[in-house]
């Protein structure tokens, strides 16, 4: 990037001749550091194959969606958005075609966002106090423990600067909704704070005329203060707190609108709060080696209502952490260990249901070394031991090697074990709204991973304006002893080990091309996931086997962006063993950046791809209907835009 000053002298000089010259570039593109491994790598020198979501890639998906995180995922290679309702539109994320309770989900490192309060959790974090994201994918229990069998999503937010930062984005969408958005930071010398302020409002949609919601009429809002003390130059105290309330109610147009009659009364209501203290102290010795302790206490609340059923509980999350940083020569190790206490009560459970109370206590030590064994080989292994209370211990060890063929040319492996314990929060019991959902006991196994990548990454230029980069993903998952969710007597479902294991395997193609002002992104996944307690094909249901995602960008900073995006995803099996179509759609945005202003647009969709044009979503009678299972969109064609201002 450039940047222009200008200088004013007057001839003939009578000092120095010397001048210095301060230019502030704005536009400077540096290496990405990764925070979710401990060892402040940069991305390229990390033997553990992680993907980062920058900035500059954020800030789009802030324009889609202003309101949640939930379109920078959708839009990425291997990770699907799957909806959980077909009325509320809660929503769990796939990594590799498996189950979202196999997904970590962080922020900051923090893990609060599982349990009774996951299909609610990307729908809660908005995407403007955000500075990257990081995605591991494949297992990760060494730093991440039990939940991390799929992979492991890392929302890492800004810190503040010494400049004041304020971010303002107001945008409204054809839908019926409307967003509001506001950022602030500053660092001063001994203190520094950040803060987000988030609201968002829905209207109910009602898309196809069939008398029922495929948007839910939604109240959110949030405020996420973090303050910052710089005890000393190598020493930082951080505090954060985030509260956020939602309400969301769907089901019968009428009723989501207040209107409830006798042959317009269903609807689905979740009213849910949730507050999450964080404590992350830092601190950087003499040697360069770094202490870091971690703290946060989460609260979460959700009451689940229909006309004839009530589901309702509180949830208390802690989490603890403490590591240690030190570099050896050619060794940079991590160490250290922690404690997770999640406990979920039912607020109440009719007469013919037991209580779904749960409560899980972990504790867990571990030990990572990543090594330069050579110039071009570089080596990370760990080791985990977590103990879970009823469960067991579980022994976890993790391996991972990048190999530097050529300058351009690289390739990492990655293999390792994982566990999950039993939980009743799963897609198949939220789709049920837990009703007549029997309680997990504590007589069942925890499901047992293992599973690896392997990718090579091939990048270049062709002369002084064409980059390109290439790479190819490979990825295994076995899960033994899997708990499912079965029917037995009486139109009760009871959770059970299934005798024949899960199996994930497939590849990712990921290819970026840039020249000029434009820039193209194609990716490709291709999953094929079995399970051997399934009949017919034995595939998992509601997964596609072929998935493409891609964008066309043309930006000239500070000027302008604008681009058009490509997805397409193959057939999809049901329960019943039957085939859903496959589907393709096009979305076009532009963004136009008048100083510290910019407005921009959004045309999401624009194929108009949505379930009820294919198949019937509501099924009747509409005072107590039923919901066909869901493999695509039901709000159909969206078009949205806004103001965003920086100061």
């Amino acid at each position: 990037g450039y940047d222009e000053a200008e200088i004013k002298a007057v001839f003939p000089l009578t000092g120095s001749t010397e001048r210095t010259v301060f230019l502030e570039l704005n536009n400077e593109v540096g290496s990405v550091t990764i925070n979710s491994t401990r060892t402040g790598r940069e991305i390229e020198a990390e033997p553990t194959r992680v993907e980062a979501i920058d900035e500059e890639e954020l800030d789009e998906k802030i324009n889609m969606r202003p309101a949640n995180v939930s379109m920078a995922l959708h839009e990425s290679t291997g990770i699907q958005v799957q909806q959980t309702s077909a009325t509320s539109n809660t929503q769990s994320i796939r990594i590799q075609g498996l189950d979202g309770r196999y997904t970590q989900i962080l922020k900051d490192g923090f893990p609060a966002f599982g349990g009774f309060s996951g299909s609610l959790s990307v729908l809660e974090i908005p995407p403007l106090d955000l500075k990257q994201v990081e995605v591991i994918k494949g297992p990760s229990a060494t730093l991440f423990g039990g939940d991390a069998i799929a992979g492991v999503v890392n929302f890492i937010t800004k810190d503040p600067e010494e400049k004041p930062v304020t971010t303002l984005v107001f945008n409204l969408t054809s839908a019926g909704g409307t967003d509001v958005s506001a950022f602030n930071s500053r660092k001063l010398e001994k203190f520094g704070y950040t803060v987000l302020g988030s609201a968002n409002f829905q209207r109910p949609h009602d898309v196809d005329n069939d008398e029922f919601t495929d948007l839910p009429g939604t109240k959110s809002f949030g405020v996420n203060p973090k303050l910052l003390f710089y005890i000393d130059d190598k020493t930082t105290l951080a505090i954060g707190n985030s509260i956020s309330y939602q309400s969301r109610k769907g089901g019968d147009i009428l009723a989501a609108r207040g209107d409830s009659g006798p042959l317009y009364s269903y609807f689905e209501k979740n009213d849910s709060i949730r507050n999450i203290t964080t404590l992350n102290f830092d601190r950087v010795f003499a040697d360069g080696s770094r202490l870091n302790a971690k703290q946060s206490l989460a609260f979460f609340k959700r009451d689940l209502t229909t006309p004839s059923y009530q589901f309702k509980g509180s949830q208390f999350n802690s989490f603890t952490d403490l590591s240690y940083f030190r570099v050896f020569e050619k060794h940079t190790l991590v160490f250290g260990g922690s404690a997770v206490h999640d406990q979920f009560r039912e607020g109440s459970a009719p007469a013919s249901t037991q209580r779904r109370d749960e409560t899980r206590t972990t504790f867990g030590g571990f030990i990572q070394d990543t090594i330069d064994l050579t110039e071009k080989v570089s080596l990370e292994a760990g080791f985990r031991l977590d103990h879970a209370k009823h469960y067991g211990t579980f022994a976890l060890p993790r391996v991972s090697m990048l190999y530097r063929i050529s300058e351009n040319l690289t390739t990492r492996v990655g293999v390792g074990l994982g566990y999950k314990t039993p939980t009743v929060f799963t897609e198949e019991a939220e789709r049920l709204l837990f009703r007549n959902v029997l309680p997990i006991g504590n007589d069942l196994n925890a499901d047992r991973s293992r599973g690896g990548t392997f990718d090579i990454n091939y990048r270049g230029r062709l002369g002084e304006r064409l980059s390109y980069s290439l790479n190819q993903m490979f990825f295994y998952t076995q899960i033994t002893d899997p708990v499912v969710l079965r029917q037995v007597e009486s139109g009760k479902y009871q959770f059970a080990n299934a005798d024949s294991s899960v199996i994930s395997r497939g590849f990712e193609t990921n290819l970026r091309i840039g020249y000029g002002i434009a820039k193209l992104f194609a990716g490709y996944t291709f999953t094929d996931a079995k399970a051997g307690y399934l009949p017919g094909d034995r595939r998992l249901t509601l997964l596609p086997r072929s998935r493409v995602n891609s964008s066309l960008v043309f930006e000239e900073h500070k000027n302008f962006k604008a681009g058009v995006e490509f997805y397409y995803q193959s057939r999809q099996t049901l329960e019943d063993r039957s085939r859903t179509r496959s589907t393709a759609e096009v979305g076009v945005f532009a963004e136009k950046t008048f100083g510290k202003f910019s407005i921009f647009f959004n045309a999401e969709n624009l194929t108009d791809v949505r379930q009820s044009r294919y198949s019937q979503v509501v099924i009747p009678p509409s005072d107590n209907p039923t919901f066909a299972e869901l493999w695509t969109h039901l709000e159909g064609r969206i078009f949205n835009g806004g103001i965003k201002i920086r100061l």
